[in-house]
């Protein structure tokens, strides 16, 4: 159970920042300049998970939340909205997304489940009546893979998409092939990233978050060319007088290290 008096003292620390005679910096702060943090506090769970730690996580967490109530107090000293506003909202829009849980409806899977919600979702935006239904309605400010795996699953929630993996596999090779012909930087420019659109749908279809993926495989270039520096160090080299065989070999020593005969 919630202690909902420390939930009601975060939220008087933060008036008591931006109040009169609160912190100049919390006081300056608008939307705006608020948006880098959240980005970056986001990121901070992100990595709080990869690396298993869960103190940092439950630190992180908290670092997500100041950033909720601060904007929430700023809204509130405008006359905009609360934090209880801010609550309620997502709290009555989890109840109508789950009929399955909170009324009437059934889900025999995350599949089903899915689909319900962007069919509520699209209900929901309908009933505005100022904003148009649309089935690829997407923050395009996302990193660009996950931009890309999820324009692609809502392609396949409304039947876009290949009956199996076959298809993506084609039709990556075929991007590949054209990336091959390319002649002009804009045209191969343009077939990269095509081949790279072609990679996310393979993901997609073996079920691996390829923004997840990416990510795991550049923090282990990053480590093992760490381990090249480290090893140059140790040996008094510079990189100017190794060569780059000498650096495979050490390269190779680091996948030794972590147990990979092959990257």
């Amino acid at each position: 159970m919630a202690d909902l008096q420390k939930w009601q003292d975060l939220i008087d620390i933060i008036a008591r920042l931006r109040g009169k005679d609160g912190c100049p910096w919390d006081r300056k702060q608008d939307h705006f300049t608020l948006k880098r943090y959240l980005l970056e506090e986001c990121y901070e769970v992100i990595d709080a998970i990869d690396r298993e730690d869960d103190a940092a996580l439950c630190e992180e967490l908290g670092d997500v939340l100041l950033q909720v109530v601060l904007h929430s107090q700023i809204a509130t000293e405008e006359n905009k909205f609360t934090i209880d506003d801010v609550v309620d909202n997502v709290s009555q829009k989890m109840i109508r997304r789950h009929p399955h849980i909170f009324g009437e409806a059934h889900a025999e899977d995350a599949e089903q489940v899915l689909s319900m919600w962007e069919k509520i979702k699209a209900e929901e935006k309908g009933d505005q009546g100022h904003e148009k239904r649309r089935v690829m309605k997407i923050n395009e400010n996302l990193p660009a893979l996950m931009l890309a795996q999820k324009a692609q699953d809502k392609a396949h929630r409304v039947g876009f998409d290949w009956a199996n993996i076959d298809g993506a596999e084609a039709k990556l090779a075929e991007e590949l092939d054209e990336l091959a012909q390319a002649q002009t930087s804009a045209s191969r420019r343009e077939e990269l990233g095509d081949v790279l659109f072609s990679l996310v749908n393979m993901a997609r279809f073996m079920d691996i978050d390829a923004e997840d993926a990416l990510r795991s495989s550049v923090r282990k270039f990053i480590r093992r060319f760490s381990y090249i520096e480290d090893t140059l160090d140790k040996r008094g080299l510079q990189w100017e007088n190794v060569s780059l065989a000498d650096m495979d070999a050490i390269w190779n020593e680091a996948k030794l290290a972590e147990g990979e005969s092959e990257l």
